[in-house]
């Protein structure tokens, strides 16, 4: 397993959502970065997770982080395991009173519940090297202007533009 970091949401050519993930150990520019395309609202959930603004109402992964707390659970690690026929999965493992519990989840779900635990990420090393491209990127993104215009789609996108 590899701790990544999110290395940034971005939509793709066809405005699908993606979320970046990058080995902690690499440079910009260097190695390999491993995009995972996800949902639009899962993409909300994450960007939110990310803002230090606690919304108003507690959202699926707010609520899944105050049930941890409250059940006197941690998560131990969020892992994206596998990839099969294109799609990827993902692993929670909860530190829990009755001990290690490992639950199925989506990457996007994952990810997000890891912005609100401060859980590293980790990835299989296969997967990596099946899904991971190489980072060719030369500058640094300004982070700012990509959550701005990340957010925008997101206020303006329906949720029938993701039905298949």
């Amino acid at each position: 397993m590899i701790p990544v970091r999110i290395a940034g949401l971005a939509l793709d050519a066809r405005q699908q959502p993606v979320v970046i993930l990058k080995p902690l150990d690499e440079d910009l520019g260097h190695g390999r970065i491993l995009p995972i395309w996800i949902g639009g609202l899962e993409a909300a959930a994450i960007l939110k997770g990310a803002d230090d603004t606690p919304p108003p109402r507690p959202l699926t992964l707010d609520l899944m982080r105050s049930m941890l707390e409250a059940l006197d659970a941690e998560v131990e690690r969020i892992a994206v395991t596998r990839i099969d026929d294109g799609t990827f999965y993902a692993e929670i493992t909860l530190n829990t009173p009755l001990g290690d519990r490992v639950l199925d989840a989506r990457p996007s779900d994952a990810i997000g519940l890891s912005l609100r635990t401060g859980s590293v990420i980790w990835v299989a090393e296969d997967v990596l090297d099946q899904a991971g491209i190489a980072d060719e990127r030369e500058e640094q993104v300004d982070e700012e202007e990509e959550v701005k215009a990340f957010s925008e789609f997101l206020e303006h996108v329906d949720p029938e533009d993701f039905q298949g």
